[in-house]
Formats: structure tokens, C-alpha cells, sequence
């Protein structure tokens, strides 16, 4: 996700006590990890710039064509899906909830169909009121027009009942669109499903969901002018450099009961260097890290060290694991017995260790985080404190032929400095039994569009070993495993199934859980697949990742979300005095 939420807040001046009304505690004071189940700096006033900075760029800002979690977070402050999560702290703020509908869907007995009803009075920044049929144009073109929009997910195509005839918006040109999508009246909209699918209503929050007018989509290049439903609307957008957001003023609050905008402003600035950031966070001439990862390890020791700067950190659960997709089409990867001796040789110590230890993350041996339903714990290859076995993986080297050891290339995303460290452990641990991983690193904004999502790329440029991180697009084992390792999921560009694994069984079990309306038997199934993946070998997990995040005084209303990621929830985010 990337998986992947706001609240009225008490009429309380930042810096004392505060209740608020979504679910979780207010409070002023500043403690270490007190974001994680409190809104630190609770505060009603209006008013001020709120602004982030990234370390590289989006793949989009476009709701439609955006798969990372950051983005997703963001995209709140101009962009309404059918549904979101509730604004609420800690483990309330994964409950789903209604946004643009006005309740949440209601669905067949078998949940094949669904169905949403739009709040009244919604409208666009020019003042047009949103309809049900931009919501059915926005589904259409985030999920059937990969030549333009290649990064989200693949949910919709494949789950609609006519998803794999339907040609996208760009190329049908039938007036009447995708038919597994009705539209009965402009507050209507019907979806019809092949099966059952027991989590459609986490679906329906995802950006893709959010109103986009025919007329104004220039496919692509629609990023250059998003129309907004949100509370803000683009004053300015260059490419690669940054944005800024302004207040929409056809925005109505009494339709929106999600979100309070107390900022005035936003900003945001792309290609920001990570050390910078976070020494701009520490001075407070900045409110948020884009990225929402947590600082840097170089920064690390800084903010751990001194008390002064310790109390303003927040070590956040993420629910998303750091890992190695090994591509099944790139030789020597296609022999399983090649990537188990990968799975015995990585020491997994040493990558949490480059991570940043455990404030950063633990030890994985899952795909699955502890975070998330369906969660099962287990370990296929254990070795002494997560280490490594030498004997073993050599073992597996001489079942794939390659007694000595082989040459391959591992990639990973260039400013993202605690992947590239990580990548350079495994590289490390892999060279004690005989394999050599040629380390090439990419900008994280085109990595998945233009490299290590591509699989023509990958396979010409012998991209064996992948670095990776994954979060659930909801909290639930379908939400966080089906788009990194369902074969449906596999695309030309902007995949993130970087293994390419297209195994028929775990396809098979995957679609029929998502069927299956007992919760109990869902989240079984979800622990079952995931061993069956480690026993595929073709993912290695490393971390489950924590941020180690640091929030500014100059921030107000700051809580953790754990429905994006770990991250703070931007959408609740203001500026204090």
C-alpha cells in the first residue's frame, strides 16, 4: 500500500487537556509515544500553512493512479471515497466507515452486490454537484485504463462481473461504461460482483473510489488539475518539485462529518534530502515527513540520545513487513531450490540491525504482520537468532546446480536510506555462501512504475532480488496479501507482485476466502496462504517495520493512524499557535 483515517476535536487550546469525539484521548502533553493512543496538541484553531516535504516524489497525486500508503493519507485533503477509516486514535481508527456515501454498503445475502447511496449536497471546487456517475468514471479509469494509469490497484478489474471484457474509459467508447456498475439515479451506485466479496466495503475506501468528472479527466495528465471534493483545492502543481493546496470554498463541513480543515493552507515539497527533513523537523520550520517511514538512521541517535528530542518521538507500529520478492522469472529463481538457499543464507538480524534495530522494526518470518487478520505465526527457515544456517543454504545451492554460488542482481529505492542499508546487509550475508547480489538502486517515485515493477524490465535486466515493503490496503489478510502475490494482480507496469508468482492454488485460495462470509474461516484461510507462499520461497520477509517518527511543537492535532501505515493521520493535522 499500500494501506492505507478525523475528528471533532474539543474546544480546547492547544497545549491543554482536550476530549475529543473520535474514540480516542486528547492531551497536550508531550511524552514519547504519546501519539500513538492520544491526539498530541489537540487544538480547534483555524488558520496557518500546514507543510511536508518528501525525499523523492509521488507516483501520483491522482486518487486514481496512486499505490503508495503516503499518497493514500494526503489524497483525504482533496479526494472523498465511497468510505474511510474512522477518525479515531489507536486500534478504533481501523474501523471502516462512510465519507462520500452517506452509510456504509449494503450488500446481497451471497455479497455480490453492493450498494452506496451519496450524500446530498456534495460538490466540486467549481460548484457542480458529484454524482454517482463520477464515481463509476472513477472506478473505470483507476482500474481499466493501464496505459495512462498504471499504479493502483487491480481490486475492481478483477472482481467486477464483467472485469475482464470491460476495455477502460480511454478505448469503450459506450456511452453507458463498464455494465457491472449501475447508476440508477445521480445518488445511486450499484456494483455487481463474479462472487462474493465478504471486505467490500474497505475496497470502496480506497482513493479510486473518489469522484472524478468525465470532462475534466485528461487521462495521465489529470494530475496537472485534480478537481476536488475534498476541502482543498490545487492553487499550483509542479511536476517533481511540490504542490500547494488551498481551501476549496465549495466544500460544505455539514456533508462532510470526516474531516474539521483547520489549516488555511497546504504546502508540500518534493525531493527534499531525508536528513534535511528531519533536521527541519527538529528545528520546526517543518509540520510532517511525507513519507511517514520515521527518520533516518543517521538521525536516529539524535532524537534516541537526548531527552529533549526523545519525548517527541513515536516508535508506530506500521503493520507492514520489509522483504525480498525473488523473481520467478529471472534465472536462477526459477528453481525453488535456488531461492530457498536464499531464504537459509540472509541474515535477517542484520537487516533489522541496518534498519535501525528495534525501535525501526523486528525480526520477520512472515509475510502476514502480527498487525494484521489472518495474522499466524510460524518460521519455515529458522536459523540461530534469525542469523542465517551456511550449511543449509549451501545445501539448496547444490540441489539448483549452483554448488559455487551464483550473480545476481538485488535493487532497491535509492532515498530511501534504511532500504539501501538493509540491501547492503543482505548483500553482505548472501557473499558467505557463495552469492553475489550486484546492488542497483532506484528514485522511489518510478520504482515500481518504471523498474522493479515492470516485469519486461525486470527479466531484460535480470532484476532477481527485490527489495520491498508491504501494508495492508486494509487490515485484513485478502487487504494486505492479494496485491503482491495473486497472479491477477500481475500488470505491465506499476505491479507491486514483483515475484511475479502465479501459482494456481494459492490464486484459487485467495478468491475463494475473499467469498467466504464467516469471518473465522476468512482469517484462517489467510494464515494457511501465507505458508503456503513461504513454502513457495519466492518472498523473503526481513522486517516488520516500526516508524520512528518525530512531530514538531509547531503540530497540532498529531495521532498516529494505524489504517495508513503507521503514519500520522494528515487529514487531522493542523498548525499550533
Amino acid at each position: 500500500m499500500a494501506a492505507a483515517v478525523v475528528l471533532a476535536l474539543g474546544a480546547t487550546a492547544c497545549g491543554g487537556g482536550s476530549k475529543d469525539s473520535g474514540g480516542g484521548k486528547g492531551g497536550g502533553s508531550s511524552a514519547a509515544d504519546a501519539a500513538l493512543a492520544s491526539i498530541v496538541n489537540p487544538s480547534d484553531k483555524k488558520g496557518g500553512t500546514l507543510t511536508f516535504a518528501h525525499s523523492d516524489v509521488p507516483d501520483s497525486l491522482d486518487p486514481g493512479n496512486t499505490y503508495y500508503g503516503w499518497v493514500q493519507n494526503f489524497a483525504r485533503l482533496y479526494a472523498r471515497s465511497l468510505t474511510t477509516f474512522k477518525p479515531a486514535v489507536g486500534k478504533a481508527g481501523l474501523q471502516i466507515v462512510p465519507d462520500l456515501a452517506e452509510s456504509l454498503g449494503k450488500p446481497s445475502a451471497d455479497a455480490k452486490t453492493w450498494t452506496y447511496t451519496l450524500r446530498q449536497g456534495v460538490k466540486y471546487e467549481d460548484g457542480t454537484p458529484v454524482t454517482s456517475k463520477d464515481v463509476k468514471y472513477a472506478v473505470e479509469r483507476s482500474n481499466f485504463a493501464p496505459e495512462a494509469l498504471s499504479n493502483g490497484p487491480t481490486y475492481f478489474k478483477a472482481h467486477l462481473a464483467d472485469g475482464d471484457k470491460y476495455q477502460g474509459p480511454y478505448k469503450d467508447k459506450s456511452p453507458d461504461g463498464i455494465k457491472s456498475i449501475e447508476t440508477p439515479d445521480d445518488r445511486t451506485i450499484v456494483f455487481h460482483l463474479k462472487d462474493g466479496f465478504a471486505d467490500f466495503d474497505y475496497l470502496a475506501g480506497l482513493p479510486g473510489t473518489a469522484p472524478v468528472p468525465q470532462k475534466a479527466d485528461k487521462g495521465a495528465d489529470y494530475v496537472k488539475h485534480i478537481i476536488s471534493s475534498g476541502p482543498y483545492k490545487f492553487s499550483s502543481y509542479e511536476d517533481g518539485k511540490g504542490a500547494t493546496l488551498v481551501r476549496n470554498p465549495e466544500w460544505d463541513p455539514k456533508t462532510d462529518p470526516i474531516r474539521k480543515a483547520l489549516p488555511d493552507k497546504v504546502e508540500i515539497k518534493f525531493k527534499v534530502n531525508q536528513v534535511t527533513i528531519d533536521n527541519n523537523l527538529i528545528n520546526n520550520s517543518l509540520q510532517v515527513d511525507a513519507q511517514g517511514n520515521g527518520v533516518d538512521p543517521q538521525t536516529q541517535p539524535k532524537v534516541l540520545q537526548d531527552p529533549k528530542y526523545k519525548k517527541q518521538t513515536d516508535s508506530a507500529i506500521a503493520g507492514a513487513t520489509s522483504y525480498i520478492g525473488l523473481n520467478l522469472h529471472v534465472k536462477p529463481f526459477d528453481n525453488i531450490h535456488c531461492r530457498k538457499a536464499v531464504q537459509w543464507g540472509v541474515d535477517r538480524a542484520s537487516a533489522q540491525e541496518a534498519a535501525g534495530g528495534p525501535p525501526k522494526g523486528d525480526v520477520a518470518t512472515t509475510l502476514l504482520p502480527p498487525t494484521v487478520n489472518g495474522y499466524t505465526k510460524f518460521d519455515e527457515y529458522p536459523t540461530p537468532n534469525g542469523k542465517g544456517d551456511i550449511a543449509k543454504a549451501k545445501e539448496e545451492l547444490a540441489q539448483c546446480g549452483q554448488p559455487n554460488g551464483f550473480t545476481t542482481t538485488l535493487t532497491a529505492r535509492s532515498d530511501r536510506n534504511t532500504e539501501m542499508a538493509m540491501a547492503t546487509a543482505v548483500q553482505a550475508s548472501l557473499k558467505k555462501i557463495g552469492i553475489t547480489a550486484e546492488i542497483k538502486s532506484f528514485p522511489s517515485g518510478k520504482y515500481f512504475t518504471n523498474f522493479a515493477g515492470v516485469p519486461d524490465y525486470v527479466h531484460s535486466h535480470n532484476l532477481g532480488m527485490i527489495m520491498t515493503a508491504w501494508g495492508a490496503d486494509w487490515p485484513t489478510g485478502f487487504g494486505f496479501l492479494d496485491q503482491i502475490t495473486n497472479g491477477a494482480a500481475i500488470k505491465p507496469s506499476g505491479g507491486n507482485n514483483v515475484q511475479e508468482l502465479d501459482d494456481p492454488k494459492i490464486n484459487e485460495m485467495l478468491n475463494s476466502a475473499i467469498k467466504n462470509t464467516d469471518a473465522a474461516a476468512r482469517n484462517k484461510a489467510w494464515g494457511d496462504i501465507d505458508k503456503l507462499i513461504a513454502d513457495n520461497a519466492s518472498a523473503v520477509p526481513l522486517v516488520y517495520r516500526k516508524n520512528l517518527l518525530f512531530r514538531p511543537t509547531g503540530a497540532a492535532n498529531v495521532t498516529v493512524t494505524q489504517a495508513y501505515l503507521g503514519m500520522y493521520d494528515y487529514a487531522l493535522m493542523s498548525v499550533s499557535k
